[in-house]
């Protein structure tokens, strides 16, 4: 069933044409990817789509029995509102009966003593239970939990813009819809919870339309992509990866259609050089025709950001952190940090929101002071900081004077010197969008922008906060590759797997009680090394919980023979159970599933899932344990 249709639609912005006469459909159980470079109008497209704004040109039209659910970019909320307030204000009269619900409730909390609101309260309830209205609110408070937000008294204004927006991912989630519109829904949360939230929009029955540049994001979501390219939109079956195929096989094939084009376009013009003249019907078709060919194009490639700047030397000494700690409301954010960072290092930093990855950031940055340790910067470090929120961007000043602040001509990779206004343009920044202010730019477009202002100072250490938030993935993909030839240090926390796989060597993760962790690899090899880690700690707890360790289990002091009764017995029995941890945990798994919407149950049976995978992770690095011992026993057979 069509859900909503756009026929010929068309959107302009001041000089600037967004995109002509596009016609689109959303059919139901489609889940589509919309991408394309910053500035070309996707989120302007999602909001013709949504109702928000109209079109210059063309018509909207929905299936009278379909609901919308929308997510923006930047959320707005309702001033003196509490989060779960925030979350159930809606029209919808379910949402709005809950909305009710929790006003009353809130209202009584201030007067226990008020009859009146009393009985609205037993109304209301009774109400909930005949309309089962109970499992939206638990829902509710589940994806809130899951999405890093526990406390749902909060006032709004209270809350960081992360936060924000996930109280808005929290608030279309929950929201019964046909069609949920999300425009980057995973800016502002970490990698666990955009695991979660795969798994969430994986069991979505109804349609969903997103933008986002979290290319492992796209690959397991959507099976649909559509592309706003220079005005137009091509659409593609198919999630990230065959998309980029299909379109390299357009693109392909646009490029025969051009050479065949030439080769038609070089024999009239013969023709016509020949002296043709219209004296009839036929030559005047022909000269017709030769009109049009020379009018006709053929987009075969894209314009591309061009990052080949140029960088300072680096020495040897780049920076290090000796003993750092540093205390937020008596909570160790990071604590007795030690780390140096070499030439060339390519560091990734990972952990949940609100772990501290920024902090150290900015710590490395000198934002912000030290509470005791020691930092040293070698003497060729030039630094330039990429942060999350480009707080230094004034909107009234032109686009080309925001560039010429750093440097009029800057130097690119090969050691020349091009102009500021030639750099603009190889970022796509046309002559007529540099004069412009950049309170005129799009959301990716003041990144971009800002992006480049931090390269052209030719830094040779790059601190990048969240770099993959609002740029599309053209650019990251350009700037994926400029990091591969950057000759400096690179230090990044991203939440997004793809980059992180991509420009990551070593990864330093935040484990909670402002520990940090090194590992070697991109996120993918960090993913498996943390689990092999999780169980050889598991297996130190379980040598420490022994009594006698050294009489037992010590192989270089004592060449064992056999088994003691305790360890044989224990061997005979850890098989059988492991496969029973192993079914309980399954067993959890469904009940977890039948129980979503119940948040109480739903809790108790999360805890029991984590003691019982602690259990397990304990069983099966004794088990190693225990082999060991076998092998070593048969070993000193063997000597014998």
């Amino acid at each position: 069933m069509n859900l909503i249709t756009v026929e010929n639609i068309s959107k302009s912005y001041v000089d600037k044409k967004l995109f002509e006469n596009i016609t689109f459909g959303v059919q139901e159980g489609e889940r589509i990817g919309l991408i394309g470079v910053n500035g070309t109008g996707k989120s302007t497209f999602l909001k013709i789509i949504a109702g928000i704004v109209d079109p210059d040109s063309g018509k909207r039209m929905v299936n009278g029995q379909t609901y919308i659910e929308y997510l923006p970019q930047n959320p707005e909320f309702q001033s003196g509102s509490t989060v779960l307030e925030q979350v159930f204000n809606s029209k919808n009269p379910l949402l709005k009966l809950v909305y009710q619900y929790e006003m009353t409730l809130k209202e009584l909390k201030y007067n226990p003593e008020d009859k009146n609101l009393q009985e609205s309260l037993s109304k209301l309830s009774q109400e909930m239970d005949g309309k089962k209205a109970w499992d939206l609110e638990s829902n509710a408070k589940g994806v809130l939990i899951k999405l890093g937000i526990s406390d749902f008294d909060m006032p709004v204004e209270n809350l960081s813009g992360g936060q924000r927006k996930r109280i808005a991912l929290a608030r279309a989630l929950i929201r019964p819809s046909d069609l949920l519109i999300l425009d980057e829904p995973t800016n502002h949360i970490d990698n666990e919870t955009v695991e979660w939230l795969e798994e969430y929009l994986a069991k979505w029955k109804g349609a969903l339309l997103l933008i986002t540049h979290d290319r492992y994001f796209l690959n397991r979501v959507v099976n649909k992509t559509i592309e706003l390219d220079e005005g137009n939109l091509y659409s593609y079956d198919g999630n990230y990866e065959e998309f980029l195929q299909k379109k390299a096989e357009r693109q392909e094939s646009n490029l025969a259609l051009e050479r065949k084009h030439a080769s038609m376009f070089r024999k009239e013009l013969a023709w016509i050089k020949r002296g043709a003249k219209a004296r009839s019907t036929k030559q005047k078709a022909r000269i017709d025709r030769f009109e049009e060919l020379k009018e006709q194009s053929f987009k075969t490639s894209e314009d591309k950001v061009d990052i080949a700047l140029g960088s300072s030397r680096l020495g040897k000494k780049v920076l290090e952190l000796k003993d750092v700690n540093k205390i937020y409301d008596a909570k160790n954010i990071i604590k007795d940090f030690n780390y140096i960072f070499q030439p060339g290092d390519r560091i990734g930093i990972v952990g949940k929101n609100g772990s501290g990855k920024s902090t150290l950031l900015n710590i490395i940055a000198n934002k912000i002071s030290i509470d005791n340790g020691e930092i040293e910067i070698g003497q060729t470090v030039k630094m330039s900081y990429y942060d999350q929120e480009s707080e230094e961007m004034d909107n009234s000043m032109k686009v080309i004077d925001y560039i010429k602040e750093v440097s009029e001509f800057i130097k690119v990779e090969d050691g020349s010197k091009i102009s500021a206004s030639q750099m603009l343009e190889r970022f796509l920044f046309p002559p007529n969008t540099q004069w412009a202010p950049i309170g005129k730019l799009s959301g990716g477009e003041k990144r971009r922008l800002y992006l480049l202002r931090k390269l052209v100072g030719e830094p040779n250490v790059l601190l990048l906060d969240e770099p993959t938030n609002d740029l599309d993935i053209q650019t990251l993909t350009i700037l994926e590759d400029y990091l591969d030839s950057f000759s400096g240090t690179v230090i990044t926390v991203s939440h997004d797997r793809y980059f992180l796989d991509r420009t990551a060597e070593k990864l330093l993760a935040f484990e909670g009680n402002g520990q940090i962790r090194e590992y070697i690899g991109n996120y993918s090899d960090y993913i498996k090394n943390r689990k092999i880690n999780l169980n050889l700690e598991n297996k130190d707890k379980g040598n420490k919980r022994k009594k006698e360790p050294a009489k037992s289990n010590n192989l270089t002091t004592k060449k064992l023979t056999k088994l003691s009764y305790k360890d044989q017995r224990e061997y005979d029995e850890i098989e059988n159970i492991i496969e029973e941890l192993e079914c309980k945990l399954e067993h959890i798994a469904k009940k977890i599933e039948e129980c979503a919407n119940d948040f109480v149950l739903l809790q108790e049976y999360l805890e029991e899932q984590k003691k019982t995978e602690e259990q397990l992770e304990y069983k099966m690095a004794r088990w190693m344990e225990l082999l060991d011992l076998m092998e070593q026993i048969e070993k000193n057979k063997e000597e014998k």
